[in-house]
């Protein structure tokens, strides 16, 4: 029995409970924790940058701040007590499951690539069901008084099959509100306690959340919500109602209490791309409220009432790169930005990509992403003729999408790959998706998504705004990323869409 597979016996068996409430109990001695994250904390930088090879070095150094803002973001809700023991010793031991098995030892895994000759998406986004119990200016899923859900034995069913066959380790459940999610006398908690091997996200208004819901999610030890704010409290609630910003917050206070780890997720827009990484905001909810994490989305134009004048300007964009990483490294605030930060995703996420995920929404339609409105099949469809989830993988769109992310550098060296400052599909190479589009023929979503399929002067505006996104961070990826060395696949991958 070699190294790894001991090691994976001991991340899947009784050892790995062990484990994880040896460590838990270590961890809340002070005396032994600030010595062992100052041991850690060295060991981060044990690598020296000339030992990595000169395209890898801008990612490398990122990633390490990445790391070391996740490891005294712990340090200090531990010493806050915003981290209860027993939601610590879950999360320690589902994280270790999924992160230090490799997939090799992973028998659903191995049968995946086996079968598909390549890894297996990482996670699934689900959106349970379209209700809201509020109506936000701007909501990518036109969410409100809507009745349009997975009925309960289906959304248990796509979960088991989720594990069973792709051996995914995170669920992520958007909306609509998540909380507001009813089925056959069941809610959204107890698919998360049902299936509790698995690690989930809920990105939510944090309205619904009560000192119940934090008591449930404190035992439950599996869930992490992440509370949408607009901005500060003026700007929320002018985007989302008033006096919602003080029920998040409220919101908050109640997981901190009960030892639930939460972050909290941010739109960035034209109008707010600067307050939400201002100092006020950021301490704020990190050092008052003790948010572990920060989630920062680009306003994409799709849904309720869509507006491309909402985006931020590519030059807003560039400033907000290097603001955003100026925050993880002096605040130790782990941030994570879905496109300025492609270059450590190794791009787009979307389409069940290897390490990736895909998107179902409330009708059960199949879609490469929770931003890309036009599903490629229907989760009940499948399942009423004898079908798998793995049928995802012959339809035109993703094997589209797919195809072009191998030929823009994913899974690839940097100085192979486009620029992945310009990571995603729709919003920064619109000339590239609008013709899978036209040739894939998948379903739009909603009304929105069917009229901006067919709108000339949306087609020019998205192009033009990607082409501008192109030219602003062309030299930032070449001399930062690249070293100065050229890119071999990027200058033909940047000219496809224009």
């Amino acid at each position: 029995m070699n190294l790894r597979r001991i090691a994976a016996w001991f991340l899947t068996g009784r050892a790995s409970r062990m484990i994880s409430r040896v460590s838990t109990w270590l961890l809340f001695r002070d005396w032994l924790r600030r010595p062992l994250v100052g041991a850690v904390d060295r060991r981060i930088d044990a690598t020296k940058a000339e030992d990595v090879p000169r395209p890898w070095r801008r990612i490398e150094r990122e990633r390490r701040l990445l790391a070391r803002a996740i490891l005294y973001t712990v340090d200090r809700l531990i010493a806050r007590r915003a981290l209860a023991p027993r939601v610590l010793r879950v999360i320690t031991e589902l994280w270790g499951r999924a992160l230090c098995i490799p997939a090799a030892e992973h028998p659903v895994r191995r049968r995946f690539r086996e079968e598909f000759g390549r890894d297996s998406p990482w996670f699934i986004t689900i959106a349970p069901g379209h209700s809201c119990n509020l109506r936000c200016t701007g909501c990518y899923a036109s969410a409100g008084e809507s009745s349009a859900h997975l009925p309960w034995p289906l959304l248990d069913r796509l979960v088991a099959e989720a594990k069973a066959r792709w051996g995914i380790a995170l669920i992520v459940f958007s909306g609509g509100e998540p909380l507001a999610y009813r089925s056959e006398g069941r809610d959204l908690l107890d698919i998360v306690e049902k299936h509790d091997d698995l690690l989930y996200l809920m990105f939510t208004n944090g309205t619904l959340i009560d000192e119940g819901t934090a008591a449930r999610l404190a035992r439950l030890g599996n869930l992490t919500p992440a509370i949408s704010v607009e901005g500060l409290c003026e700007r929320t609630d002018v985007q989302r109602g008033p006096g919602v910003f003080d029920r998040a917050v409220e919101a908050m206070a109640l997981l901190r209490q009960a030892g639930v780890p939460f972050g909290i997720s941010a739109t960035a827009t034209r109008d707010n791309c600067e307050e939400i990484l201002s100092d006020r905001f950021l301490d704020l909810f990190f050092t008052q409220q003790g948010a572990f994490y920060g989630f920062l989305f680009h306003y994409m134009p799709i849904g309720r009432d869509p507006a491309l004048e909402r985006m931020p300007t590519p030059a807003q964009r560039v400033a907000f790169w290097r603001r955003s990483w100026e925050v993880v490294r002096e605040k130790q605030i782990f941030l994570f930005d879905f496109w300025n930060h492609g270059p450590i995703a190794g791009g787009c996420l979307s389409a069940g990509r290897p390490g990736g995920y895909i998107y179902v929404d409330w009708n059960g339609k199949i879609m490469p992403c929770v931003f890309v409105p036009y599903a490629v099949a229907s989760v009940q469809e499948i399942f009423a003729r004898g079908g798998t989830l793995d049928e995802v993988w012959t339809t035109p769109l993703f094997k589209a999408i797919q195809a072009w992310q191998r030929d823009y550098g994913q899974g690839q060296a940097p100085s192979r790959a486009g620029n992945w400052l310009r990571p995603c599909p729709i919003r920064d190479h619109y000339g590239c998706f609008h013709t899978w589009i036209d040739h894939c023929r998948p379903e739009p979503q909603d009304d929105a998504a069917r009229r901006v399929q067919n709108d000339e002067e949306y087609y020019r505006q998205m192009v033009a705004y990607g082409r501008g996104v192109g030219e602003l961070t062309r030299a930032l990826w070449e001399e930062e990323y690249l070293g100065g060395i050229g890119a071999h696949a990027g200058g033909e991958i940047e000219t496809r869409d224009r």
